[in-house]
């Protein structure tokens, strides 16, 4: 296994080793395994995308929001500070 979602319906993994664009990575946990194709570069427990994102949609780990897309996110893609913001401590 390189990357684990914690539930089923989380739009993103943690990758457990860092993996390079074009790599097959294999995703346990939440369910059924997943295998997908890396898309760009992803490194050591950062979260690769699961399915594709548009801006604005919710990025859920844990089963739950941690943030919102800021840009469009293809499968497979490196999800960070670059393309994430972050729900918690925002101004309502």
């Amino acid at each position: 296994m390189d990357a684990i979602r914690l539930s089923p319906d989380d739009s993103v993994a943690t990758v457990l080793r860092a993996v390079s664009r074009g790599e097959r990575v294999r995703i346990g946990g939440g369910g059924a395994d997943i295998v997908l194709e890396a898309i760009e570069n992803v490194p050591l427990c950062h979260k690769i995308a699961l399915m594709a994102l548009r801006p604005g949609d919710r990025i859920l780990k844990y089963g739950e929001p941690i943030g919102e897309a800021t840009q469009a996110i293809r499968p497979g893609g490196h999800v960070h500070v670059h393309n994430l913001r972050s729900l918690r401590a925002r101004a309502r």
